[in-house]
């Protein structure tokens, strides 16, 4: 995702750059035409493209707002995700206790919340259309790894091994019924942001809305500089075309918002929040390794602010 408060306009104007062509030269063949041929002298009342424009302003503005709540959410489900992943955590560092053998517990602790990292991680890749499972092994252990290798959905296996691992701390007496009980809600919690994401992923916004409007505004565009040409002349140019340009860049918003999770600069930051939650819980767990390798991970581009 883009953090950068200074977008670079090759960037902003070369996601219309096709289109922007097109109304240049429309714009300028007009003109030419109305100047030069009597018989193209075609003109239309300015009220015409003005009420069209009004009508496409709502309508734009209505399906910018329903784009931009589908990114909010799919924000506020990722910043449950950190919250949550925290507090299962600590829940597994607080909870679970076994005075007579300290090396288990420790390993399960590590193992527990290095595999909620590859979690986090493997539900990023699988929203955005990557192998899940690549890019999670250092997380996990070669059982966890053979267990997870067939299966098609990595995350709802890596949360079956959460409740495997729960249903056997509580057998050994590691945490009683209460505290699993505690740890299953976050469990549940977790698979229910998960659910959230993914039904958000799926969920297509309506092709034919898109369609109609984006008609609509070709429909004025094409309109516009009838409208304009008794006025402006040859001016009718760059009117034309900061007004369509407008209308253009509202409506390409629109659609990059509309799908938070498609890997391009304007997605829900989902690999930025993993690096964050990677490095609480390693610092929870008190491993300074992460850090360490920190400033090579970031040269290689690993956990950056965005992906392309």
């Amino acid at each position: 995702m883009l953090l950068r408060n200074n977008i670079p306009l090759s960037y902003i104007f070369g996601k219309i750059k096709k289109e922007l062509i097109f109304v240049i030269l429309y714009s300028i063949g007009i003109v030419v035409l109305y100047q030069n041929f009597h018989v193209t002298r075609i003109s239309i009342p300015i009220a015409v493209p003005a009420l069209l424009g009004t009508i496409i302003s709502l309508l734009l503005a209505f399906r910018s707002n329903q784009a931009y709540d589908r990114w909010w959410e799919a924000r506020i489900i990722w910043g449950a995700i950190v919250n949550d992943s925290r507090t299962i955590s600590r829940q597994i560092l607080s909870f679970v206790e076994n005075p007579y053998d300290l090396d288990e517990i420790e390993q399960f602790k590590k193992r527990f919340i290095k595999r909620q990292i590859a979690w986090c991680n493997a539900l990023s890749l699988s929203l955005r259309g990557f192998n899940t499972h690549k890019g999670i092994e250092k997380h996990l252990d070669k059982n966890e790894l053979n267990s997870i290798k067939n299966q098609r959905n990595v995350t709802v296996a890596l949360l079956e091994l959460h409740a495997m691992d729960l249903k056997k701390a509580l057998a050994e007496g590691w945490i009683n019924k209460y505290q699993q009980i505690q740890m299953d809600q976050s469990i549940t919690a977790l698979c229910n942001h998960m659910g959230g994401s993914q039904r958000i992923k799926n969920t297509i916004f309506p092709v034919t809305y898109s369609k109609y409007i984006n008609m609509s505004i070709q429909l004025f565009i094409l309109l516009l500089p009838f409208g304009l040409i008794e006025y402006f002349g040859y001016m009718e140019v760059p009117v034309v075309i900061a007004i369509s340009t407008f209308f253009l860049l509202v409506e390409k918003m629109a659609i990059h918002l509309q799908d938070p999770f498609e890997n391009k600069p304007t997605d829900t930051p989902t690999t930025t929040i993993c690096r964050n939650i990677e490095k609480d819980l390693y610092q929870m767990l008190d491993d300074h390794k992460l850090y360490e390798d920190m400033p090579q991970l970031e040269k290689a581009g690993i956990g950056s602010y965005y992906i392309l």
